[in-house]
């Protein structure tokens, strides 16, 4: 990795930001935000809705972990910053929450399902974005590939963060494998979530369901 660069005062008006620690651009999407609270605490900003500049790394508990070590947001703000105790770790719960509450949402308001059954009927029903938990079985991949192809569905995968309990919760079950969320802004934000988490726990990119 290369030395922490200079950054502007500002955030800029584009859709990329340069990561604190690698120096690259990148967009957004990939991105985490931090902005410095009252008393010149470090807050992660995880809705990019916080006042004030923003600093910005890659996505990945690494890079996190690497800005602590080298005191990466004492140099770009240029003043002490209060770092939180195990930043990675409160990032990672702050996106999974995050993943969650969204999930929650579209569930309470009948733009989601969970369950084979459920998804299996769903996918032929409109479009949408298909979520399958990270610690799922091959087996369960290939059957609900042989229910996107017997409805010629077009499934938008969602890169796989969360674990078959984690993706359960939501649906108040102790586990579920694959999700669907009815195409709209929603699953869009859902499926730019994933995305970073599953970044940030290492996890692979997105890919079609096996067989599809």
């Amino acid at each position: 990795m290369t030395q922490t660069p200079d950054i502007p005062d500002d955030d800029g008006d584009g859709p990329c930001r340069r990561c604190l620690v690698t120096g690259e651009s990148q967009p957004t999407d990939l991105l985490l935000r931090f902005v410095l609270g009252p008393g010149d605490a470090l807050v992660p900003d995880i809705d990019e809705r916080l006042p004030g500049r923003g600093f910005w790394l890659s996505a990945r508990r690494d890079v996190v972990e690497t800005a602590v070590k080298r005191k990466a947001f004492h140099r770009a703000a240029r003043r002490e910053a209060a770092m939180p105790d195990d930043l990675a770790g409160l990032i990672e719960r702050l996106l999974l929450k995050r993943c969650q509450d969204s999930l929650g949402l579209a569930r309470r308001s009948g733009r989601a399902v969970c369950g084979f059954d459920k998804v299996a009927s769903a996918l032929s029903e409109g479009p949408g974005r298909l979520i399958a938990a990270s610690d799922g079985s091959p087996d369960g991949s290939r059957k609900i590939a042989q229910a996107v192809r017997r409805c010629g569905a077009t499934a938008r995968m969602v890169a796989a963060a969360l674990t078959a309990e984690e993706l359960g919760s939501p649906f108040a079950r102790e586990r579920a494998v694959h999700v669907w969320v009815a195409a709209g802004p929603l699953a869009d934000r859902i499926a730019r979530d994933m995305a970073r988490l599953a970044s940030y726990r290492g996890l692979p990119g997105i890919g079609a369901p096996e067989g599809a």
